[in-house]
Parts: C-alpha cells; structure tokens; sequence
C-alpha cells in the first residue's frame, strides 16, 4: 500500500502530527482556492498503532500543561464532545519522606508549580484525539504495529508490518497473514519511548547525541476511594523515600475526576531512574512501599485498586537526544527524548513536536522534497521553538543527580537560580547508558552476596504482588506467537549473570515477565523462563539489561496491556 505520510504511533505526538497535517492541507488549499496561486494537495495518510484500539497503551503521570493543546485546538476547551481532562489542578505541593515521617516543602519547588495546568487520563484524552484525528479523514489502523523500517540505503521508504498468525516456534498457523509493506514518501516515528524501529535507525544511521539516553521507569496505579480523601486537581510530588540517596526518582499523588457514584479517583505512582546501582532494585516493589507511608497511605485507605500500569521515560534531556530528522523521516515525542524530567512532563512536549513535523511534512508535500534537506524544516523548527527553551532549562537536570541526591537538587537549585543559563558543573554533563551504572552483587553488598529481600505485607488491600497488579493492567497476548523478548545469548542468564549480577530481570521487571526457574542440568540448578504473556511494553529490559543482550520487539498486533483512565 503507497502513501505519502505514514505515522508510526497512536500517542499524543502521532495524533497530533496527524491531526496538524490535516488542517495545515485544509488551509493551504484554502489559500489556493483563494488566490489561484499552486496547487492543491490531498495526500494519502495513515496512522498505525500496535494496541488493540487508540489509546490502550496509553500511560502517563498525567498532569498535562494546555499550551500544546492551546496551539493545535485553541477552541478545545468549547470542543464537542468535550474534552477528557478530569481537573484544573488548584493545590499543589511536594513532599519530603523520611522512611517513618516527613514534612511539606515550605515552597513548592518552581518545576512542579502546576496551577493552570490539568489532570488528565491520557488514555481518554489519546482516544479523544484519535477520534478527531479520523473526523479529519486520517486513516487510522489499530493493531497494526510496524516491524521493520523499509530503507533504500540511509533513506527510509516505508514501513513492514509485523506477522500475525506465526506460532511460538515461528511456524505458520491457519490464520496467518504476512506482514504488508506500507511505503511512504515521510515516515513519522512516533513509537514512543525505547521505539523498537527508532531505536535500530538510530543505531544504524549513527543518529545518537552527545550522551546515549538516559530512561526512568513510571509505575501507577489509579485508585477509586471516598469522596474527599483526595480531590480533584490535587497534585502532590513526593522526593526521598522509599529511595536511596544515590537513586534518581520522586513519586506523586494526583486527584483525578469523581466516578458516577460521587468518589474520588486518585493516579499515585513512582519514577525511578533507569541508572541506579542496586542490582535488586524493583520498582514495582519501592511503589507498594511507598503506599505504605503515613504520608501517602491516607489518601488511598479505604479505596480500591482500579488499574496498574508502568512505562519507560526518556529523561535523559538535550544532549542525549538523537537527531531527528534524515532521508525519509522524522522522529517524535518520546522517541525523540523530548522530555522535561526536572517538570516530570513530556505530553506537552510530544504534542508540539508533532505539531512541528505536521508543519514540515507540509512543506516537503509541497515542494516534492522528502530528503534530509527537505525534513531538515522539522529540525530547524524546533531549535526555534519554546520545545527548545524549555529543554535548554533542563539540560543536566538528570546527569546532576549521577553524583548523588544532593549534588543533583544542588545542580537543580543552581540552574533555576539563574533561568537555565548556568549550570553549577560543566555546561554538557557527560553520562554512560543507564544499565552500566549497575553494580554487581559483590561490589554493592560486599562479601556478603545479596541478601534476603524483606518480605512486604502485600494484603491485597494497600499493597499487591507483581501478578495481581498485571492483571489490573488488563494485559493478553496471544500465547502461541514468537516471543517478543528476544534474548540473543540466552547461556548468559543461567552463568555469568547469576554469578555477576544476581540475574537483576527478575527484580527490575514490573510485571513479573522473567523468572529464574529450578533446573538441575544447569551450572548454577537455575535457567531463565520468559513469562511474555505477562509483558506491559515498558521496555525496562531492553534498557537495564546489564549485557544488553535482551532485545524488545512488537508482537503480534493487538497484545499487551489495554490501559483504562490511566
């Protein structure tokens, strides 16, 4: 199938690319049909999305500033249907914990001032968006995630389909359908955070900045508890505990709308760092911690858990973004990094940077030129925009923290001081991949080899293991397909990881997807068993993986989590 723009992505950067190109044709035809000047267009566009439908997979914070959505619909907040944001946020604050107490900032530090901004479910708001999208005449197509970027060398043609109907063995089943080619003078790369195909480009094609990116890792829960315990637009970010002082992360507790039968519904989740030392380090696990603050437990006492989901963040600021344009494409959103970490947003951000691709895949429409110098518009915009300002603000906010909790808010407190045009050390703090800040087991504990990790009291009320909490994510796959984790040197898990690093997958994993199973054959009576059914698409291994020998891959269309008001 031919095309002229395919957008890879059904997030709020791919909608809002899609949603901007249509109108910015609408308006250049109206403007030919106005004066007679040039000719009118009427591309062919489409939109793919590896979920089951627009928004499945969408996950966020979600505290959302409008100015994006100002630009791309300035009527949105008039629009019908209405617009999903469950609050304007009129309280905020953050928090210092202690591992028994605490205490409220007595200022609210200037990044997470959020009034006028709003509380979103970027799930609503994502289908929302897709609806528009398609009232536009955008051919959107869910379940249908891309596999491989066609390329001609450095320039990319067009985007392959994945397979669907392959059994785990790889062998064709009855309802196999082989995956199409949709070639595409612009491919949009709006894959999201850790993109499977962004990241091989970018590889390829050497496109990586100045540091290699940096990720977080975002685990959430939506809670419905009684009226008043936490309302909405209430926005608290928490620093400190459950985490050390040499990891990166904050938590937050945000009031979201009211259900039919007048309660509260509460976001609470935990970003932490995908650079962190402790081989152990379980995510999932410091959040059920968290909840069991006395700061925190009393806005969920009494409520339920609705929905858990998690999401890898690029938070590794301008100088580990990759460049963003070339031969055949753009990249945007997270795929780009563009991510404001000091603010803990990136919705904003992804929305005008497909805003800014829109603008740029026009001119290429107009004038014929789809190469790197035609796409080099999206990169220029950019650099002049206030996606740009605003990054340069944060430029070494996340590598500060790579000397330890107080350098980082010392590094943070300097910048803000003086508006982002200083730093306290070097303008580009240097950083390393994520992973190969991991210690092994040895180096972190010492002689004494990893200790026993202390049981929580997950009582089904406040706090959950991993497999319940995967089951709130609502998350199938197929079960016989190819597996989407593919581990390229699988002896590794069963030798020299259990020796070295503790095999760290079963911890840094929310979702319960690696298990070390008993095998007597085995060197150490342990092999790996890859539970991939389980998998929420956050993409932690791929990043911590401290080998790097785990590689993510789209499965079959349609699997992975089907995320609901999160």
């Amino acid at each position: 199938m031919e095309f002229d723009v395919v957008i890879v992505g059904g997030g709020p950067a791919g909608l809002c690319t899609a949603i901007h190109l249509a109108q910015s044709v609408e308006r250049h035809n109206a403007e030919v049909e106005r004066t007679g000047a040039g000719e009118k267009l009427s591309p062919e566009i489409c939109l793919i999305e590896k979920a089951a439908e627009i928004g499945a997979h969408s996950i966020s914070g979600a505290v959302l500033d409008p100015k994006a959505l100002d630009a791309l619909l300035p009527e949105w907040r008039t629009m019908q249907p209405k617009a999903p944001v469950e609050a304007e946020v009129h309280e905020d604050y953050a928090l210092w914990l202690t591992e028994k107490g605490g205490m409220k900032f007595p200022i609210t530090p200037p990044p997470l001032r959020n009034h006028g901004n709003f509380v979103v479910s970027l799930n609503k708001l994502v289908r929302w968006l897709g609806e528009i999208a398609e009232q536009k005449g955008i051919q959107i197509f869910p379940g249908f995630p891309g596999a491989v970027l066609q390329r001609d060398g450095d320039k990319v043609t067009g985007v392959q389909l994945a397979d669907s109907g392959l059994d785990k063995n790889g062998e064709k089943k009855g309802n196999y359908e082989p995956g199409g080619i949709l070639a595409a003078k612009l491919v949009v790369l709006a894959e999201g955070s850790r993109g499977s195909m962004t990241k091989q480009l970018v590889a390829d094609l050497g496109l990586q900045g100045k540091n290699p990116q940096v990720y977080g890792i975002g685990v959430k829960e939506v809670w419905e508890v009684p009226k008043g315990q936490c309302p909405p637009g209430l926005v608290v970010h928490t620093m400190g505990y459950p985490l050390d002082s040499q990891t990166f992360g904050g938590g937050w507790v945000y009031g979201m709308g009211e259900t039919e039968d007048g309660k509260n519904m509460v976001s609470v989740g935990l970003v932490v760092g995908l650079d962190y030392q402790d081989p152990t380090m379980d995510a999932h696990r410091q959040l059920q911690r968290m909840k069991l603050h006395p700061k925190v437990a009393p806005f969920l006492r009494g409520g339920k858990l609705l929905n858990y989901g998690a999401k890898s963040l690029p938070e590794g600021g301008l100088y580990s973004m990759p460049r963003h344009h070339g031969d055949g494409f753009v990249i945007v959103g997270d795929s780009a990094g563009l991510m404001n970490s000091m603010r803990l947003k990136g919705i904003h951000l992804a929305m005008r940077s497909g805003m800014l691709a829109a603008e740029a895949a026009l001119a290429c429409l107009r004038s014929g030129d789809f190469s790197a110098k035609g796409t080099a518009h999206y990169a220029e915009a950019l650099q002049k925009d206030w996606v740009h300002d605003e990054l340069w603000k944060c430029r070494n906010f996340h590598q500060g923290f790579h000397k330890g909790r107080l350098a980082g808010l010392v590094n943070a407190g300097f910048a803000q001081l003086f508006g982002g045009k200083g730093t306290l050390w070097s303008d580009e703090l240097k950083s390393n991949a994520g992973h190969t800040y991991m210690k092994k087991v040895v180096d972190y504990f010492g002689g004494k080899g990893k200790p026993e990790v202390e049981k929580l009291p997950e009582d089904g009320t406040l706090t959950f293991d991993k497999l319940t909490s995967v089951y709130s994510s609502g998350t199938m796959h197929e079960e016989d397909q190819p597996c989407h984790l593919v581990v390229t040197e699988p002896d590794l898990c069963s030798t020299r990881c259990v020796e070295e690093f503790g095999n760290p997958c079963q911890h840094f994993c929310p979702a319960a997807v690696y298990e070390m199973e008993e095998k007597p054959g085995r060197k150490h009576g342990v092999d790996l068993k890859i539970n991939a059914s389980n998998c929420v698409h956050c993409k932690t291994c791929d990043i911590m993986d401290p080998y790097q020998v785990i590689n993510w891959v789209t499965p079959e269309g349609g699997g992975g989590p089907n995320y609901q008001n999160l």
